[in-house]
């Protein structure tokens, strides 16, 4: 794809086709992202609607719910072979696509991993050939790698052949002319008028402009059938006026005896060059942009060791294996120093993992039987049994993977403002090159020559036509349409390897806005992991018991208040025994507490709105015991058995050791902070005081957080909310740009449009700072490109020419296009040495003394 115009009528010609509900196309990493009913059109069919535009397309995945691998086939096939092992592979379980390439012996399987994996695809085709036909993994790179690499083989052969004969071409017009032995030679004529030089340029740019300069014809003709003119429009009309008015000039002083022609045959192969130049550093510079997918995926190691047992359980042996072939409830061993092959849980030893490439903490964490470990990590110590939960396409590494290739598809919708103008560029540039071509011949003709009208048509002719290819060359809008694009790849992808990841241009356009933060409190601005500091019984009654009613009821509850309740309650108990009275018609209330029957008591947890909500008095006691708690910020949770308070359990929750600095570094970035929480008032203005933000709303409810968003975008702020449970989604999904805490839930991070992986909150400023720096970027892309055409256009039309003399040479005009697309993508490659800021040293600069 070259220009805006190709994007834009893919788009047209798939979401024109029935029983596609979206597609998007991306010019930088020239993908197309569909969503699609299968039961109306299959992907051959989207596939066949993108080549009738005039373009080719390979299918890099049919859907999120199938894991794809290609496997190479070793040994002879015949149709009849290839008959059974399709109907073979066909018959496995979980099964969904086979195709076969006999050219290069290579099978492409599409499967659900629930069902069947790589290593039983590998065993029916040797089963089904007798032995005869093994298969092993296709190590060529991907689709997309091959297209890219092929791609810039092709340019750079086609530069480095153009380069051999226009050199040449170059000297002859532009170098020889100036050496009198020389110029001598190239100046004696062959036929009549005709000379050596003009014949050399002739023979020497016609390969150059049908050969070495084919692509532009083809792209030129597959646009102008589709009604869409493009770049390569405008390149072939420029170098085919120069080129074929050179050989009329070139045939006439052939023909005659009298008539000094004058050619361009530089000019029609230089341009070339220069454009296939420019393709080729442009193409280089693209692929650059996506090479945090790349590190990412190389997380991944290449082995793994798989553990064989035998029928009773016992290992017996094991092998090592390629890591894509490990199927799901596999077992994996990992070695001290190893990389974790696959997610699962550990089933046997313990040792501590470093998963800092996955969540950014750099503390190793401890892990033993029954706890997960993540696909990429490395362990440090011990010797895990691992337990394969999670593979292939649905490991967190590949979802990680996925959605910041989904961020880099999506267009930000400042991005609309250059495909209007693209819209219309390119007719705009060829009308406005006919007008200057006219305006010039026209003035020429005007002219007082002393000469007869002959020469003074072809003088104001040759002029005219110079200025023409110029303007028609130099106002080619591919930088426009790369300004966007290219930044917000580069950005999501530097995101990514900070932690930070950006689901798309829109949320990028919207977090460099942001001037106001709505933060929640618990897991947010604090640990998220509270523990009990003090139990205060009001009922004569044992400890334990109180307890085990207290974590009966909490037990079904998933709130951090709950978890911590739960945790103290095992303490009081023998070790190992668990086992808590169970709890009959339980419901939950939202931001206040539970209700449940336990032993047949009613058995009340929550805060002082669910009580008298609920219709139960609180005794003074447990009022000040609230008060005192609320003043050390701390959260007072009363219970209430059989209607009557029986006591008060004191929750801490510590802040976030930064947080006073992140909120510090915001405020000096112009950002205002705000803590919303379903907290009581007491504690939610000692945390505030705690860590410096000044406004305060407590005790609200999901959907009351969501409102106050509401409310603070009305007054004309740009909002984002920062949280990570569940009650925290509408506010989320509410503010302008929605921050969800890594180590939140699942729900938080779906609602949310950045999700902070390392669940640090500096990472909320790195948000916020790298999208404005990304979008800096954009405006300069912008600035250059309109204003590279807006300085370049009136030059190129020989605004300067009556003043001066000056004009400027189509080929000089195609080099500086070529440098215009180079410059943007290179200034949005700058985005890859972008460095997070330091927020350690924030207090001490701004003031403040922290203890």
């Amino acid at each position: 794809m070259a220009c805006k115009y190709c994007t834009s009528t893919v788009e047209f010609a798939l979401q024109a086709s029935p029983g596609v509900q979206r597609a998007s196309v991306a010019l930088a990493t020239e993908e197309a992202e569909i969503r699609y009913d299968r039961r109306i059109i299959s992907a051959s069919q989207l596939i066949q609607a993108v080549e009738e535009t005039g373009f080719e397309a390979l299918l890099v995945t049919a859907g999120e719910d199938q894991s794809r691998i290609d496997l190479k086939m070793d040994g002879v096939l015949d149709e009849r072979l290839i008959m059974i092992l399709k109907s073979s592979i066909q018959a496995l379980p979980g099964v969904e696509n086979v195709k076969f390439n006999s050219e290069l012996h290579k099978v492409t399987v599409s499967y659900n991993p629930d069902h069947t994996g790589p290593r039983d695809l590998i065993e029916v085709i040797k089963a089904a050939t007798f032995g005869h036909v093994n298969a092993s993994i296709y190590l060529e790179a991907d689709g997309r790698d091959q297209h890219r690499y092929g791609e810039i083989k092709q340019y750079r052969q086609s530069f480095l052949w153009s380069l051999i004969f226009t050199i040449p071409v170059f000297l002859t017009s532009m170098v020889f002319m100036y050496i009198p032995w020389l110029k001598d030679g190239l100046e004696k004529k062959v036929v009549n008028m005709m000379s050596i030089g003009e014949l050399l340029r002739w023979i020497l740019s016609t390969p150059v402009q049908f050969v070495i300069g084919r692509k532009f014809y083809t792209g030129a003709y597959k646009a102008m059938c589709r009604g869409s003119p493009n770049m390569d429009v405008l390149i072939a009309l420029g170098t085919n006026t120069a080129y074929l008015y050179s050989v009329y000039s070139v045939l006439r002083a052939a023909t005659s005896g009298n008539y000094m022609s004058t050619d361009f045959f530089e000019t029609s192969s230089m341009l070339i060059s220069f454009i296939l130049l420019g393709k080729y550093l442009e193409i280089l510079a693209k692929g650059k942009t996506s090479e945090a997918i790349a590190k990412l995926m190389d997380l991944a190691p290449e082995t793994a060791t798989l553990l064989v047992y035998d029928y009773e359980g016992n290992v017996v042996g094991e092998k090592e294996i390629d890591s894509r072939l490990i199927q799901k409830n596999d077992v994996i061993k990992v070695v001290p120093g190893g990389k974790v092959a696959s997610d699962g849980f550990v089933i046997w030893g313990q040792s501590h993992v470093n998963e800092s490439m996955i969540t950014g903490e750099s503390q190793p964490v401890a892990k033993r039987k029954g706890d997960t470990v993540i696909g990429g990590t490395v362990n440090e110590n011990g010797v895990l049994h691992v337990r394969a939960t999670f593979v292939g396409s649905e490991s967190a590494l590949a979802q990680i993977v996925r959605l910041v290739e989904s961020a880099q598809m999506a267009k930000a919708p400042v991005q609309k403002f250059a495909d209007h103008i693209s819209r219309v560029f390119v007719p705009l540039v060829i009308l406005l090159s006919m007008v200057t071509w006219l305006a010039w011949f026209v003035a020429g003709r005007l002219h007082s020559y002393p000469q007869s009208w002959i020469p003074r048509f072809m003088d104001s002719f040759q002029l005219a036509l110079q200025f023409g290819i110029s303007v028609m060359v130099i106002a080619c809008p591919c930088a426009l349409g790369l300004a966007t694009p290219t930044a917000v790849m580069v950005a999501t992808g530097v995101g990514a390897s900070h932690g930070v990841l950006i689901k798309g241009g829109q949320a990028l356009e919207s977090a460099q806005k942001v001037d106001c933060i709505v933060f929640d409190k618990t897991g947010t601005l604090t640990i998220g992991k509270p523990v009990v500091v003090d139990t205060r019984l009001l009922k004569n009654m044992v400890l334990r018991e109180f307890y085990d009613y207290a974590a009966a009821a909490e037990v079904n509850s998933e709130h951090p208040l709950a978890k911590a309740i739960v945790e103290h309650a095992k303490k009081l108990r023998p070790e190992g025994n668990h086992m808590w009275p169970e709890a009959r018609e339980f419901i939950s209330v939202t931001g206040q507490g539970v209700k449940a029957e336990v032993s047949g008591k009613s058995v009340i947890v929550g805060n002082k709105g669910l009580m008298l909500s609920s219709g139960i008095g609180i005794p003074l006691e447990a009022s000040e015991i609230l008060v005192e708690e609320e003043g050390k910020a701390r959260t007072g949770i009363i219970v209430a058995v059989d209607r009557e308070v029986a006591g008060v359990i004191s929750v801490s929750d510590p802040t976030k050791p930064n947080a006073l600095q992140v909120i510090s570094y915001l405020k000096s970035m112009n950002v205002e902070s705000i803590m919303v929480t379903g907290d009581n008032w007491g504690t939610a203005n000692a945390i505030g005081r705690e860590v410096g933000i000044e406004k305060i709303i407590a005790e609200a409810k999901p959907e009351q957080k969501a409102e106050r968003v509401k409310e603070l975008q009305l007054s004309g702020r740009t909002v984002a909310m920062v949280g990570d449970g569940i009650n925290d989604s509408p506010a989320l999904v509410s503010a302008d740009v929605g921050l969800a805490i890594g180590a939140g839930t699942d729900v938080a991070i779906e609602a949310a449009d950045i999700v902070l992986m390392k669940s640090n909150l500096e990472d909320v400023v790195t948000a916020i700072d790298l999208s404005r720096k990304a979008f800096f970027r954009i405006r300069m892309n912008y600035v250059w490109a309109l204003g590279y055409n807006v300085v370049g256009i009136p030059i190129a039309a020989g605004v300067l020419f009556p003043s001066t003399g000056f004009r400027l040479p189509p080929w000089v005009a195609g080099a500086a296009m070529a440098a215009s697309s180079v410059s943007v993508v290179c200034w949005s490659l700058l985005l890859r040495y972008y460095k997070a800021p330091k927020i350690a040293g924030t207090a001490k600069e701004i003031g403040i003394t922290t203890l």
